[in-house]
């Protein structure tokens, strides 16, 4: 997968009013992401299957029997497997069927802000996920190996659909980002949606069971999404070689690992928008980040901020929250401490000079 990959050492934000500026993910040179596209993850994916793995393209599920279990597929008909793992994504056609006619809770949330792709055909900083934050307008851009970038726009869906003045809303919001056919990309590349999926159900017995997005969709905005269907792999896995002659418990065990976590990584991902589009230009925003960075370099091993913890480890996403509140509470009694002692110590100095 490497050599499809473009290394990202941190961010490279880029102000409306300002000089862009550079921040680290991390401190260790080994904290770093990798971008690449997700045709090519797609294809990397398809070659490297195990031999015996069939893929069946422009083959959507149409319905499913859950408790045969069967599934409909266009062009296959009905097949009948020994069970069904859903990975339809977020509007999974395995879990509406699956949770038809039963209690399941479901809640999915949309952003009002909609997404368009474009693509800006060279950058001088590279290895970099690039930042053009904004109130009314955000866009991050990932690297590809041609020197290229892969920009989202994110913006309120209403405006985005419909902007007059393309060209002048980027000069005037994103100077930095020259995209010589603007227009015409900004004409043929449709809106997406951005949306979060929480689900009580992520299996049936022991014929069904979710993963990824169909289970767990999040914003995009901490780039965990494939991160953490992934993971959900790698657990499901363990889980099934724990139970070989009870998959219905394998796929409970699977659910009570995970779930809880990446409704976590929800939470995270859309408080992660707020701080791509408003607090990255915050003095104080970068006075945290830098106090996070000064800590971790003074207690290495000890100290690890949210951002590296979530990125660059394999904690769960609910531990390494808590790790960070903990950390954010210890620092909040310091400094808290610190005040205090020094009003004590000028307190005395006062009744020293009153004495003498």
């Amino acid at each position: 997968m490497r050599p499809h990959t473009v290394p990202m050492r941190g961010r490279y934000v880029h102000p409306r009013d300002g000089e862009p500026f550079f921040q680290p993910y991390g401190q260790d040179p080994t904290e770093i992401l990798y971008s690449i596209r997700r045709d090519v993850l797609a294809r990397v994916l398809v070659e490297q299957a195990a031999p015996n793995v069939r893929f069946h393209f422009n083959a959507p599920c149409t319905g499913i029997e859950r408790d045969i279990p069967a599934l409909t597929v266009t062009g296959h008909g009905r097949l009948t497997p020994d069970y069904i793992v859903g990975a339809d994504g977020a509007f999974s056609t395995v879990r509406q069927e699956t949770h038809r006619g039963l209690p399941a809770d479901f809640r999915q949330d949309f952003l009002d802000w909609g997404y368009k792709e474009l693509h800006l055909p060279k950058t001088d900083h590279l290895e970099a996920l690039h930042v053009w934050p904004g109130e009314r307008g955000l866009m991050v851009a990932h690297p590809n190996v041609d020197a290229s970038l892969t920009c989202t726009l994110f913006m309120p869906y209403a405006e985005l659909a419909a902007l007059p003045d393309v060209p002048g809303f980027f000069r005037r919001n994103f100077p930095s980002a020259e995209i010589p056919d603007l227009a015409d990309q900004f004409a043929a590349n449709p809106v997406g949606h951005l949306v979060t999926v929480r689900t009580s159900h992520w299996r049936h017995a022991d014929r069904v069971v979710l993963i990824g997005d169909a289970c767990h969709a999040v914003y995009p905005f901490y780039g965990q999404g494939m991160n953490s269907a992934f993971e959900d792999c790698v657990v499901l896995d363990t889980c099934l070689a724990a139970h070989p002659a009870d998959r219905a418990a394998a796929f409970a065990a699977y659910q009570r690992a995970r779930k809880p976590h990446t409704d976590v990584l929800a939470d995270l991902s859309e408080d992660n928008f707020v701080e791509l589009r408003d607090r990255l230009r915050s003095p104080l925003h970068r006075a945290k980040k830098q106090l996070d960075t000064l800590l971790s370099r003074a207690f290495p091993g000890r100290w690890h901020p949210l951002y590296t913890m979530i990125s660059h480890t394999t904690m769960p996403y609910g531990d390494a929250l808590d790790r960070a509140r903990a950390q954010d509470r210890l620092v909040l009694r310091t400094a808290l401490a610190g005040l205090l002692a020094g009003a004590a110590v000028l307190a005395a100095w006062k009744r020293r000079r009153h004495v003498q």
